[in-house]
């Protein structure tokens, strides 16, 4: 989903919306689930210590991603795959250590994100993601992110399992709903800010779905490949993509 870009486009934070964005996010997202389950359950870290590493190591690629002064493709999707892992590890601490309900955390986190878009459009008078310019955008702009992935985790767990929709079921409709906002944004032409968001939040829980499709148990509905397989599997596609990324924009700035 294209949006216009602003005339400071060499100091915006945040890449062109191509395919390749598409589809290193989404990837970003199966990554978060499986990685995370990787970590607590096949390495036994435990989700305590898994948040923590996790957490230390968010902190520190977003020091160094607020540290630039333009997009910069190694520094951003390194930043995104962290706070999807610890996206995911918010919601489970949720529902495994505080025993709180999936629908209350999908609550939670819906009026935490809507929260931060006000108070994002207030003070910016913008929620584009081509003006992400200054310190404090980008801070909203991270904010918005990790609640988005919160968000996704907690609602995508909720339609596969306790609604019982399974992973296969809980992918279809998600999926569903993210062709639906696209033709919205490209056929009728809606709000490309709106459209954005709304595909971005979508993303979130249609990656975990496929990442549980693929790693879980024949057993449990999935495929079976395991959690490290697939978080494999999808980081060596990431990491090829950014490195395409990468050469490309040398090959840019040479000409």
């Amino acid at each position: 989903m294209t949006i216009q870009q602003s005339h400071s486009v060499w100091l915006n934070k945040v890449p062109e919306i191509t395919l390749v964005f598409w589809l290193i996010k989404m990837m970003s997202t199966t990554i978060g689930e499986t990685a995370a389950d990787f970590l607590n359950m096949d390495l036994r870290f435990g989700l305590t210590i898994t948040s923590i590493v996790t957490g230390a190591l968010l902190m520190l690629s977003l020091f160094y991603q607020m540290r630039a002064t333009c997009y910069q493709p190694v520094r951003y999707w390194t930043t995104v795959v962290f706070i999807s892992v610890f996206g995911t590890l918010i919601t489970d601490n949720l529902t495994d250590v505080w025993n709180v309900p999936l629908v209350i955390s999908s609550l939670i986190f819906s009026l935490l994100l809507l929260a931060v878009f006000i108070l994002w459009y207030r003070r910016e008078g913008t929620l584009s993601i081509h003006h992400i310019d200054s310190r404090r955008r980008e801070l909203f702009y991270w904010l918005a992110i990790l609640a988005t992935f919160a968000l996704g985790t907690a609602v995508g767990d909720w339609l596969a399992e306790n609604v019982n929709l399974g992973y296969y079921g809980a992918a279809v409709f998600f999926g569903t709903w993210i062709v639906i906002i696209a033709g919205a944004h490209f056929i009728f032409k809606a709000n490309p800010v709106f459209c954005f968001w709304a595909a971005y939040i979508l993303t979130r829980p249609f990656g975990a779905a496929c990442g549980d499709l693929l790693s879980q148990p024949v057993d449990n509905g999935g495929i079976g490949l395991g959690a490290n397989l697939t978080s494999l599997i999808f980081g060596f596609a990431i990491v090829l993509m950014i490195v395409g990324l990468v050469v490309s924009g040398r090959r840019k700035r040479a000409a």
